[in-house]
């Protein structure tokens, strides 16, 4: 099975195990369709981390957090932060999943901003979720982008804002950016001994 639609049955599973209907989890297969359109496009290699990241951003919320809502879902599957080739305008999100999913998208911050923390923290709960879920994705599969000043400057950046904004969010999210910040600082130590 190819590994997209592979990806899609996982999360379609996952929510039906969560209790969501039918109706509700072909709503996120359409949100999972829409977010890979971009990466079925520009992404060579299904192996690339980009590539499963929609329905690994998804699959984050729904073992991990448990219950949230469809938008927020949806909204976390068609967020891009890291690569701007694979992002969607706010024009294709709201026609395919309407007005409340692309609200969320367009209010999500980006990595780098001076005003990252503040703008995190004055999210709603779900859209911080979906904020943290999708970004903690992109750090989970950092190791596998070549690129070690990227890499010190998201391991600063996750230290400073992405973690504190986890701790008062989520527990168990939380616990998982503890863990990446762990395991990749490690990384960053060998890499630094070379």
């Amino acid at each position: 099975m190819e590994r997209s639609a592979a990806m899609a049955l996982s999360v379609s599973n996952a929510a039906l195990i969560r209790g969501m209907t039918p109706s509700e989890v072909e709503v996120l297969g359409r949100a999972h369709a829409l977010a890979m359109e971009p990466r079925l496009e520009a992404v060579d290699d299904d192996h690339h981390p980009a590539y499963l990241h929609p329905g690994r951003t998804m699959l984050v919320l729904l073992q991990d957090v448990g219950t949230v809502s469809i938008t927020a879902l949806c909204a976390a599957a068609v967020h891009e932060s890291e690569d701007r080739n694979l992002r969607l305008g706010s024009a294709a999100v709201r026609g395919a999943l309407g007005d409340p999913v692309a609200d969320i998208v367009d209010a999500l911050p980006l990595p780098g901003d001076p005003r990252l923390l503040e703008q995190l923290v004055t999210l709603a709960p779900e859209p911080l979720l979906a904020a943290l879920a999708e970004r903690l994705d992109h750090l989970r599969h950092a190791h596998l982008r070549e690129d070690p000043d990227w890499w010190r400057a998201i391991h600063e950046e996750a230290t400073r804002v992405w973690v504190p904004v986890a701790e008062r969010a989520h527990s168990r999210l939380a616990d998982r950016y503890h863990h990446w910040l762990r395991t990749f600082g490690r990384r960053l130590d060998k890499r630094a001994e070379v």
